[in-house]
């Protein structure tokens, strides 16, 4: 069972396609972590995508801000604007989907999926002490996160918290980890629509778990065009400008 882990989409639908171009033939399942909308161009198109390809999926936080699950108060100027032009934008049936996505943490053939932290779904995990929470009270070996929007991630065995820097170099598509059981992971595929981790090319990971390989990919795509649906929608200059940077 090879499965297709997505997170941080953000309404970019350029690079979801990328994404699955690169990874066609390469899965069986496919589950996204959250933040589906929000930021970008595409909420309708990225949201129709992922309801077509049946993705097992767990809401992230603008997914909640956009439909009204959470207040917007501590979201910065530039965020609110989004998550504002957002829920404008996305037809009804679209809307509703969101409004129904659960919460994670969520078991899924194997694995674990979180969008946050594991004991809050709006908590950033950047460091060892965040994530040891996670690693010691996840149900599964394997459990994948994201909010972060760095690819990469954290095992633990014997009292030892290991960072793990997984990253493709840029003349690679992918690099691979393999899993040592017993050992227990807490994983973040990166992100595909805004990368923040100084790589714009959009991130996404294959899990095989029969075979106790992951792969952390990256997939370039055309970030201008992107750009200019940005543009057009009047989305913030700081949003527009970041995708090139990746950060």
């Amino acid at each position: 069972m090879r499965i297709l882990v997505l997170s941080d989409l953000h309404s970019n639908a350029s690079a979801l396609d990328a994404v699955l171009d690169a990874a066609k033939d390469r899965w069986d399942i496919s589950v996204c972590l959250g933040d589906v909308v929000g930021y970008g161009p595409d909420p309708n198109e990225v949201t129709a995508r992922l309801r077509k390809l049946a993705t097992h999926t767990i809401r992230g936080n603008h997914d909640k801000a956009v439909t009204g699950l959470m207040p917007t108060d501590d979201f910065n100027p530039v965020a609110k604007s989004a998550v504002d032009w957002t829920r404008a934008q996305l037809k009804p049936e679209h809307l509703a989907w969101l409004s129904a996505l659960p919460p994670g943490p969520l078991a899924r053939d194997g694995v674990v999926l979180v969008h946050g932290a594991f004991q809050d779904e709006d908590e950033y995990v950047f460091t060892p002490a965040q994530a040891l929470d996670g690693l010691l009270d996840s149900t599964a070996p394997v459990t994948f996160f994201g909010h972060t929007h760095h690819q990469g991630g954290f095992s633990y065995q014997d009292a030892q918290l290991e960072v793990l820097q997984i990253h493709p170099r840029p003349s690679e598509s992918f690099a691979a980890l393999r899993i040592e059981l017993p050992r227990r992971y807490l994983l973040n595929p990166g992100s595909i629509g805004q990368p923040r981790d100084g790589d714009p090319r959009a991130a996404f990971a294959i899990a095989d778990l029969e075979h106790q390989v992951i792969e952390f990919w990256r997939v370039p795509y055309d970030i201008s065009v992107v750009q200019q649906r940005m543009r057009a929608a009047h989305l913030p200059e700081p949003l527009v400008q970041r995708l090139l940077l990746g950060r």
